[in-house]
């Protein structure tokens, strides 16, 4: 069976290279922030300096990928070890000092640039969930595999630029609406380049802003 997309080709092909480009120059751009970051980390809680987490890929008729997404730790690193996978809420008392920070200005996702070279994300796109919420999500939520379906999830996304991080339930329902809405923009170059510009400056200003969780 061959598989078909809803997105052109044309659309896929642009996409990704516009991922591969921007990422590099975000990458140079950001590389001399990186070392002092690490070292913050380490002075301000014991752990890590990345925190790796498997996450959902694209979806397929048939399948799902999955791939490891990483981030800067911004949690103790026994954030997990008591309670299993459960969503962060806005004064998760397991962020750490500096992690707050982190995650207020995004910085926490500046190591999934290398999860985009590598083709398991995009820059723009759903945000790809944890394989232990995915299963009830896809019982609880109609269509909500779809939201990914023949597209990479991005590191950042109209979802996260007007809502933010998930909470519940009813926060995940609102995401998927704009997800689909992200997906209806995806028929044509125009429309595509017109939506992925704005959500980019739009991420811009929530950094800048310290408008993240």
């Amino acid at each position: 069976m061959i598989e078909q997309s809803y997105v052109p080709k044309t659309v896929l092909f642009a996409k990704r290279t516009f991922d591969i480009v921007l990422a590099t120059i975000l990458l140079i751009m950001v590389l001399p922030l990186l070392p002092i970051v690490a070292v913050l980390i380490k002075i301000d809680s014991p752990g890590p300096i990345i925190f790796k987490q498997l996450r959902i890929g694209r979806s397929h008729y048939d399948h799902v990928e999955m791939f490891w997404m990483y981030k800067f730790r911004s949690m103790r690193s026994d954030a997990e070890a008591s309670t299993g996978a459960v969503w962060a809420s806005k004064k998760d008392p397991r962020i750490t000092r500096f992690g707050r920070f982190l995650r207020k200005s995004r910085i926490d996702e500046l190591p999934q640039i290398f999860n985009v070279l590598r083709g398991d994300m995009s820059l723009i796109g759903p945000r790809p969930e944890r394989p232990g919420f995915y299963g009830q999500l896809e019982t609880a939520i109609p269509f909500y595999a779809d939201r990914t379906y023949g597209l990479r999830p991005g590191v950042t996304g109209l979802a996260q630029v007007y809502q933010g991080y998930d909470e519940s339930l009813d926060d995940v329902r609102s995401k998927v609406s704009y997800d689909h809405a992200y997906a209806l923009q995806l028929g044509e170059l125009k429309s595509w380049f017109a939506q992925d510009i704005l959500i980019a400056f739009r991420t811009v200003g929530v950094m800048v802003l310290g408008r993240g969780q």
